[in-house]
C-alpha cells in the first residue's frame, strides 16, 4: 500500500515538475528552441542569422494582427500565429536591435485608426462589413519604412525571405545603383530645344527606377565603377574588347549582373545597309567572352518555338483577318516558371519573344538554377525563317518538337574564373589605364559571383506584358503579364548581400490533413446526393402549390374541393421535405463535427493520456520486477 502511494505521489510531482518546467522555460528561455517541423519552419537560414547579425540601428516591427476577428478564418487566424512566431525567432537572435509589437486593431479604435494610416489593407470578412488586418510595419530610427500591406498564406514560402529583405533594407536604406549597358534604345529621348520627352522610357525600366537608381554606362566603357552595385546589359551587339574586359573583371571581383541577349530581337533598330539592300542587318547579340567563362552557350542561328503555348495573333488573309499560333511567341506560365527561385516563384505569366536557346556546358564547376524554361512540346526554328516568313501558320507547318526544355533564362552562381589569361594589349588600353589595369588584374574570384542570363530582349518590349489607357489625362499602365516584376526580382534578388541571396523558399505551415479531408470530401457527396434530391422535391411541391394558388377569379382564390385536398398534400409535403433536408444537413455537420472532435481529442487528451498509462505501466513492471527479484533472493 505504502509503495503504491508513493508511486501515485511520485507521478503527480513528476507532472507539477513537468508543467512547471514548460511555464518557466516558455517565460524564461525564449531563444532556446527545439524545432521539430518536418521543414525546419521556425529555425532562421543562415544568411537570415548573417544579416542580423550585422544590424547597426534599433529597428522596430509593429504587426497588425486582428486575431479575434479573424479566428473564424483558420487559414488566416493560424497564419497570422506563424508570422508573429517567426517574428519572435528574430528579436531572440537580434541582439536587442529588433522590437517587436503585436497590435490587435480592434473595429473603431485608434489602433485601426493606426493599422489604415500606416497603408495595411483591410481584409473584408463577410457580408456584414466587417473587416480584419494582417500586415506589418517597420521602421529604423531615421523613419525609413518598409510595410507589407497583407500578409497571405498563399507566399508562405517567401516569409523568411521578405521578413528579413525588410531588415536588410532598413540596416541599408540607401538605394542601390545599378550600372546599364545597352545597344537598345530602350531610355527616354528629349528634344534639346523644347526639353519635351520625344521618345518614353520602357515601362520595365521606369518600374525599376522607383527601387533603384539606374546609371546609364557607354558601349565602350573602359571600367566599372565600384559604386555600382548590380550590372545590367541588355542586347550588347558588339561591345569592345575593353569593355568586355572591364565586364569580366567586375565579375571577377565578386560583381553581379544581369544579362540579355537575343538571337532576334524585335526592338533592334537597326536598318539594312544602302549599299547592300537585299541583306538583312545583324539583329542579334551575343557576349561570348562571359558566356564561355561560366560555361553557357547560346544557339544563335534558331529561336525558341512552343506550340503549346504559342500567343495567337490576328494575321490579314484573303478571306480576311484571322487568329493564329505565332510559334515564336511564347506564354510562359506554371512548371516554366521556377517555383523555388524568389525570382520567380510569385510569377503567374512572363510572354517572351523570339527567344534563344541555351545550352549548359556541365564540365564548367558552377551551380546553375532553371528561371524560365518552354515546355516539353517546344523545338527550334530557324531564325531566317521566321524573319522571310509571310504567313505565320506556314511556320506550324515546318515545325517539330525536340521534346526538350529549352532554356530560356538560368541563374549561374559560383567562383568566376576570367576569360582573360592575360591583361589587355597596350593597344586596347588608355593611356591612363595602362599600369592600373596590369596591377589589378585577376585571374578568379575569392568570393562567389552571381548571375542571371536571359536569351531574349523582347521580355522587356512594353507590347508583351502592359497596355494603356487614358485617366485624368495620365497614360496608366495595364499589366497583363508579369515582365516587370521578372526584371524588378531579379535586380532585387542579385543585388546587396549574398546572405539575402542565398536564402530559398521554406516549407509550408499549413498543410491538410488528407486523409480526414478525403473521409470528409465522400461524407459530403454522400449528403449533398440526397440533399439535391430533397431539394428538387421541394421545388416541384412549391411549384404545384404555386400553380393551384394562382389560379384565381377577380383577385380570389377558388378551390374546388379536390383541389383543396390537394394543396393540403403539396404543404404537408413541403414541409416534411424541409424537415427531411434540415435533418440532413444537420446530420451533415454533425458528422464534421464529431470527426473534429476526435482529432482534438487525439491531439489534446490521447497521447497525453497515453503517456500517462505508459508510466504507469512502466512503473508497475518496475515494481514487479523488484518483488520478483527480492523472491529469487529470499529462495
Amino acid at each position: 500500500m505504502n509503495r503504491k502511494l508513493v508511486s501515485v505521489t511520485g507521478l503527480i510531482l513528476a507532472t507539477t515538475m513537468f508543467l512547471g518546467i514548460n511555464i518557466i522555460s516558455n517565460e524564461t528561455l525564449t531563444s532556446a528552441r527545439l524545432d521539430l517541423t518536418e521543414n525546419r519552419l521556425y529555425t532562421l537560414a543562415p544568411g537570415t542569422y548573417n544579416i542580423l547579425s550585422d544590424i547597426d540601428e534599433p529597428l522596430s516591427i509593429r504587426l497588425y494582427f486582428s486575431s479575434k476577428q479573424l479566428a473564424g478564418l483558420p487559414q488566416l487566424s493560424n497564419y497570422g500565429k506563424r508570422v508573429k512566431d517567426l517574428l519572435n525567432e528574430y528579436v531572440a537572435n537580434s541582439n536587442g536591435k529588433i522590437k517587436l509589437y503585436v497590435i490587435d486593431p480592434a473595429p473603431f479604435s485608434e489602433a485601426e485608426d493606426e493599422a489604415v494610416g500606416a497603408g495595411i489593407r483591410q481584409l473584408s470578412l463577410g457580408a456584414n462589413g466587417e473587416v480584419g488586418y494582417l500586415g506589418l510595419v517597420a521602421t529604423n530610427t531615421t523613419d525609413d519604412r518598409e510595410v507589407i500591406e497583407v500578409l497571405s498564406p498563399d507566399q508562405e514560402t517567401a516569409l523568411e525571405y521578405d521578413l528579413t529583405k525588410i531588415i536588410y533594407k532598413l540596416n541599408d536604406p540607401k538605394k542601390r545603383v545599378i550600372g546599364l549597358i545597352t545597344d537598345l534604345p530602350i531610355l527616354s529621348e528629349t528634344d534639346p530645344q523644347t526639353g519635351q520627352v520625344v521618345k518614353p522610357e520602357l515601362t520595365a525600366i521606369t518600374f525599376l527606377k522607383e527601387f533603384h537608381e539606374i546609371k546609364p554606362l557607354p558601349t565602350d566603357t573602359p571600367s566599372i565603377s565600384d559604386d555600382i552595385d548590380t550590372l545590367i546589359l541588355i542586347h550588347p551587339k558588339d561591345l569592345p574588347v575593353k569593355t568586355q574586359y572591364a565586364i569580366d573583371q567586375f565579375l571577377v571581383k565578386g560583381g553581379k549582373a544581369l544579362i540579355f541577349v537575343d538571337p532576334l530581337a524585335e526592338q533592334d533598330p537597326t536598318q539594312p545597309n544602302p549599299e547592300t539592300p537585299g541583306v538583312m542587318p545583324e539583329l542579334g547579340s551575343k557576349l561570348d567572352t562571359i558566356f564561355e567563362a561560366v560555361g553557357i552557350e547560346l544557339n544563335s542561328s534558331h529561336v525558341i518555338g512552343d506550340p503549346s503555348s504559342a500567343v495567337r495573333v490576328n494575321f490579314n488573309t484573303a478571306r480576311g483577318p484571322r487568329e493564329v499560333d505565332y510559334l515564336p511567341w511564347i506564354q510562359l506560365q506554371g512548371k516554366s516558371l521556377n517555383g523555388q527561385d524568389f525570382t520567380t516563384n510569385q510569377l503567374n505569366t512572363v510572354n517572351v519573344g523570339t527567344a534563344g536557346s541555351l545550352e549548359i556546358d556541365a564540365k564548367v564547376d558552377l551551380t546553375y538554377t532553371p528561371l524560365l524554361t518552354a515546355s516539353l512540346s517546344s523545338g527550334l526554328v530557324e531564325k531566317n525563317s521566321v524573319i522571310t516568313a509571310s504567313d505565320p501558320s506556314s511556320l506550324i507547318d515546318d515545325f517539330s518538337s525536340d521534346q526538350k526544355n529549352h532554356l530560356i533564362a538560368v541563374r549561374v552562381t559560383g567562383k568566376y574564373s576570367s576569360s582573360f589569361s592575360t591583361p589587355l594589349p597596350d593597344e586596347l588600353k588608355t593611356s591612363e589605364e595602362n599600369y592600373d589595369v596590369d596591377k589589378n588584374h585577376l585571374l578568379a574570384s575569392e568570393y562567389p559571383t552571381n548571375l542571371i542570363l536571359v536569351s531574349d530582349t523582347d521580355i522587356l518590349a512594353d507590347r508583351f506584358w502592359v497596355r494603356f489607357s487614358g485617366f485624368a489625362g495620365m497614360r496608366i499602365p495595364e499589366a497583363f503579364a508579369n515582365n516587370a516584376d521578372f526584371l524588378v526580382n531579379a535586380v532585387d534578388n542579385l543585388g546587396g548581400n549574398d546572405d539575402l541571396i542565398s536564402l530559398r523558399s521554406r516549407g509550408q505551415y499549413t498543410r491538410p490533413f488528407e486523409i480526414v479531408l478525403e473521409i470528409q470530401r465522400k461524407a459530403e457527396e454522400q449528403f449533398r446526393d440526397k440533399e439535391q434530391a430533397l431539394q428538387e422535391k421541394l421545388k416541384v411541391a412549391e411549384e404545384n402549390l404555386s400553380r393551384i394558388q394562382g389560379q384565381q377569379i377577380d383577385g380570389e382564390l377558388i378551390l374546388s374541393a379536390e383541389q383543396k385536398v390537394e394543396v393540403e398534400r403539396f404543404r404537408s409535403e413541403q414541409i416534411k421535405t424541409r424537415k427531411e433536408l434540415r435533418a440532413v444537413q444537420h446530420e451533415l455537420q454533425d458528422n464534421i463535427e464529431r470527426l473534429g472532435g476526435m482529432l482534438t481529442f487525439a491531439n489534446t487528451a490521447f497521447v497525453p493520456l497515453l503517456i500517462f498509462l505508459s508510466l504507469i505501466v512502466a512503473n508497475g513492471l518496475k515494481q514487479s520486477s523488484k518483488l520478483i527479484k527480492r523472491k529469487n533472493q529470499n529462495v
